[in-house]
């Protein structure tokens, strides 16, 4: 069955192509879908499967159910379903299997994990603290980079990979306005209306005013290249261990941090729905635009970071 999964590996290219070219997908989805296409591949070969049976695909997603969460089997699902949909419209197959197959999975609901803004507090003040006793010039800078890093994940609720892919351009240093690229080459403004924040910007604008002329990405390494998300994750792990905070804490807690907060505010929330970048919050409701005003507005009065007495 050697070739049968080779004709499979095949098509998968051809399909990944079509979403490259024709789809304009993301590149992490376009990997996601790689992924998921090359399990099928190895799968089919441990088996010696035929690769558009409908039992092949059955026994497939029984073995993804018992090695995966919930979560990762609906996408894998949903990668295999897409690739046969392209091949029963390119009229590649006459038949698509996944007609004919009953799928049903039931993803558990989990709330999200937020840190509580006393622990945000005692986090972003040990980076502080960090960056005024730094004396070195490489330390230093680094030094005022996290902390900015943690301030953006928190005044604004963007995502890890948002975060790292900014670029100078993307910043307003005017108006203090941030146009953040998310999923599905959706664009949305965030305002950063906190002074201290605002302070913080101008001054890594300022010290890092070579990197970012010469470099495309607002937030690099020492390298001079994207810093990475891994990088952050590191940088959060320690920090947090050090100011002797022993939950473990990730950035997309800031982002349900960012939100939650904001609820218990009395927010609508349909202006954090649009401050994240959601179609929903829920993923049920319907995604609403709001003004950058308006937005504005509620950021000044209602964000809690005006609550928090640090700053440089």
């Amino acid at each position: 069955m050697e070739t049968n999964s080779k004709a499979l590996i095949k098509l998968a290219e051809e399909y990944l192509h079509f979403c490259t070219a024709r789809k304009n997908l993301d590149t992490k989805t376009i990997k996601s879908y790689s992924i998921d296409l090359k399990q099928y591949a190895v799968f089919l070969s441990d088996y010696s499967l035929d690769w558009n049976d409908k039992k092949s695909i059955e026994k497939f997603i029984e073995l993804m159910h018992s090695n995966f969460k919930p979560k990762s089997v609906k996408r894998k699902i949903a990668s295999l379903k897409a690739f046969f949909h392209f091949l029963e419209i390119e009229e590649i197959i006459d038949i698509n299997p996944f007609h004919k197959i009953q799928i049903k999975y039931k993803e558990p609901f989990l709330l999200p994990k937020t840190i509580p803004l006393k622990t945000i507090e005692k986090i972003m003040s040990y980076a502080y603290s960090e960056y005024n006793k730094q004396t070195t010039y490489y330390a230093h800078k680094t030094a005022l980079r996290n902390v900015l890093i943690l301030e953006l994940l928190f005044a604004t609720g963007m995502r890890i990979s948002e975060l790292c892919s900014l670029t100078t351009g993307q910043i307003n240093f005017n108006d203090y306005i941030i146009k953040i690229y998310g999923k599905g080459s959706k664009e949305r403004l965030i305002q950063i209306c906190n002074q201290n924040v605002q302070n913080l910007l101008d001054k890594y604008r300022k010290e890092f005013d070579f990197e970012l002329k010469n470099y495309n990405y607002f937030f690099i390494n020492r390298l001079c290249n994207r810093l990475s998300e891994q990088s952050v994750r590191n940088m959060i792990n320690t920090y947090s261990k050090n100011a002797g905070i022993y939950i473990h804490i990730t950035p997309h807690m800031f982002r349900h941090s960012f939100a939650t907060l904001l609820l218990e505010e009395d927010v609508d929330i349909r202006y954090i729905q649009q401050m994240l970048g959601h179609s929903s919050i829920t993923t049920t409701q319907i995604y609403t635009h709001t003004s950058i005003n308006k937005q504005k507005n509620i950021l000044s009065a209602k964000h809690p970071r005006n609550k928090l007495e640090i700053g440089i």
